[in-house]
């Protein structure tokens, strides 16, 4: 899932995954954060889903991926356009 709420004059990005998508640590990147592994976590929460939340600029685009532990790389199905690199995310 990802969801977006504007707040001021930026936006809040949300990627969130069922909790069971995957075994094990799970990171959001992309050009936002350099395409590094690590920086952009996804946490548990109680409703049985894992979730990170960003701040970025309206009116951008992003490309993105998930990372698995093992190098296990892997894209959003509600990624606004998906390409052979992975998911795009206009915001």
């Amino acid at each position: 899932m990802i969801r977006r709420q504007k707040k001021g004059s930026d936006v809040k990005v949300t990627f969130a995954l069922p909790d069971t998508s995957v075994a094990g640590r799970v990171s959001v990147v992309g050009d936002f954060n350099g395409w590094t592994p690590g920086t952009h976590t996804l946490v548990k929460r109680a409703n049985g889903t894992r979730s990170v939340v960003l701040t970025l600029p309206p009116g951008s685009t992003h490309r993105f991926r998930y990372l698995g532990e093992g190098g296990l790389w892997f894209d959003d199905p509600e990624a606004d356009v998906h390409t052979h690199e992975g998911g795009v995310l206009h915001v």
